[in-house]
């Protein structure tokens, strides 16, 4: 499969073929949707915390005598059946919500979602993306012109561009833009691009990609 591949002024300089491995891979939407819960729950902290019976404010003083009184018998107010009183089996902030999977399984996610984008032509590169000014006016303008060179980039709400490793005059550039995201390798998950609607890779990018598999 081949996409084209664009400079920095958004003119169409070559055309690249992209790894079959990674870009025509049989894709699994289970392995994709299990990826991007595993993702999410090794994200979540144990925030939540009660405090039991001994950790309450307040009188340690027996709550009414013992006999006489016709009621059943109690030795504290900060019992839990009590308004005020501690919590039973709450939760103590240690709760763990880490989930695992297997590196083939992450393997298999990744190259589903590469070639969902594949599939559906929703891919393209640029070459020399490190030299890009960081100036939003530019990213603007960029972003518009391949918008009108390519029709599946014209409704993309979500738009992602991938580098091999940061860039900091690419990020200046598109960080005033909300319907842009950078990326990197280093960084790439499903949950991310699951999120995008288009991606621009760096040629570079792929190269490396190509290179890791």
């Amino acid at each position: 499969m081949k996409i084209d591949v664009f400079d920095i002024n958004a003119k169409k300089i070559d055309s690249l073929t992209l790894p079959a491995l990674i870009f025509q891979a049989k894709i699994s939407l289970s392995l994709i949707s299990q990826s991007i819960r595993v993702y999410l729950a090794n994200q979540r902290k144990a925030r939540p915390m009660t405090k039991n019976r001994s950790e309450v404010r307040g009188t340690t003083k027996k709550i009414w005598a013992q006999k006489g009184t016709g009621r059943a018998r109690h030795g504290s107010a900060k019992a839990p059946i009590f308004v005020g009183g501690g919590i039973a089996h709450g939760p103590r902030g240690q709760q763990n919500y880490h989930l695992k999977m297997s590196k083939k399984m992450k393997k298999v996610a990744f190259y589903s979602v590469m070639s969902q984008f594949a599939s559906n032509q929703k891919i393209l590169a640029v070459k020399k993306l490190s030299s890009f000014q960081p100036k939003t006016k530019t990213a603007a303008i960029f972003i518009d012109k391949l918008k009108a060179l390519n029709k599946n980039m014209t409704d993309s709400k979500r738009i992602a561009i991938i580098t091999t490793k940061p860039l900091t005059s690419l990020k200046r550039a598109f960080k005033n833009l909300p319907f842009v995201t950078v990326l990197n390798l280093n960084s790439l998950s499903v949950y991310q691009l699951a999120k995008q609607q288009y991606l621009i890779f760096s040629t570079k990018a792929i190269k490396d990609l190509s290179s890791k598999k």
